[in-house]
């Protein structure tokens, strides 16, 4: 696995911070009855996190030279869709968690009521941010990201990926179908992420297939680290609770290739990831160190 660039951690806080900025902007502070449902969607959304879905949206964009401003929108869109999937999974109905991103989830802090309709709110914004002229010029252009997003986020992506997830237990699960559900779950919109920048920056069709490629390795080893997590991070690392999926016998890569084994297939396919960017050369080194991060991470 390649070193990070000393460029590559900058480049994360500062495209994280803008994304900050933009979020900010689409959730300002409203007075009234819905007060609380804002309050809570501010909560949810602006508590912290990675934000590397935002991050490979804006890196890839950044590549075919992509106005920040464009990149930006369709950046904070992506982060409004992951946070309303970890604030529905979260629920007692489903992983029935009380911790995330190191403070109380959704739930716990307002109530069921109001985490399900935050997750609610939080998906249809999305999808206006995709649908706003200021996201591209082009009306094309917005239709597509917007059928884009739709199918890495729906029954086709990461609904399916979790009802999966939910309903199989790893003594049920063979390695091809754990990396099934985790390709939907999680690396469907990993994948969106990369095909948005491309969208927005008119790549050739060999440029997509690379990128595609790219994120279906990236989205594997991003989870892959997610599983070892779970098993070797504490709560102040991950800001939620460890050893949960273990402990419900969930399919995860850990509980069926074993701890070492795991983190040798998550290196592999980083490494992988990489080679897949060969034709972008130097202008896809962040992507490149993305993919190395994904496996050393500690978070």
């Amino acid at each position: 696995m390649a070193d990070l660039s000393p460029a590559f951690l900058p480049a994360l806080e500062g495209i994280a911070t803008a994304v900050e900025a933009r979020l900010e902007a689409v959730l300002p502070p409203v007075e009234g009855p819905e007060h609380r449902l804002l309050a809570a969607m501010r909560y949810a959304v602006l508590g912290g996190g990675k934000r590397l879905r935002p991050f490979l949206t804006v890196a890839t964009a950044d590549m075919f030279g992509v106005p920040r401003a464009q990149s930006l929108q369709a950046a904070a869109a992506v982060e409004l869709l992951h946070t309303y999937s970890l604030v529905h999974d979260d629920l007692p109905a489903m992983d029935d968690d009380a911790l995330r991103r190191g403070q109380p989830t959704v739930h716990v802090k307002f109530d069921e009521a109001v985490a399900i309709l935050v997750g609610d709110a939080l998906l249809t914004m999305a999808f206006e941010l995709l649908a706003d002229a200021r996201l591209h010029p082009d009306a094309r252009v917005r239709v597509q990201m917007v059928q884009a997003l739709a199918q890495a986020a729906g029954p086709q992506g990461m609904v399916a990926g979790q009802a999966i997830d939910l309903a199989v237990s790893h003594d049920e699960a063979d390695l091809a179908a754990i990396t099934r559900l985790q390709q939907m779950k999680t690396g469907a919109v990993i994948g969106f992420c990369c095909a948005a920048g491309a969208l927005l920056g008119a790549a050739t069709e060999e440029q997509r297939l690379a990128l595609k490629a790219y994120a279906h390795d990236l989205g594997l080893a991003f989870q892959i680290t997610d599983d070892v997590l779970d098993v070797t991070g504490n709560a102040t690392q991950l800001g939620k609770s460890p050893g949960k999926d273990m402990a419900a016998g969930k399919a995860t890569f850990v509980a069926l290739l074993g701890l070492e084994q795991a983190r040798q297939q998550a290196a592999m396919l980083g490494d992988q990831a990489s080679q897949h960017l060969e034709i972008f050369g130097e202008r896809a080194k962040l992507l490149r160190d993305l993919a190395a991060f994904a496996v050393v991470r500690e978070f």
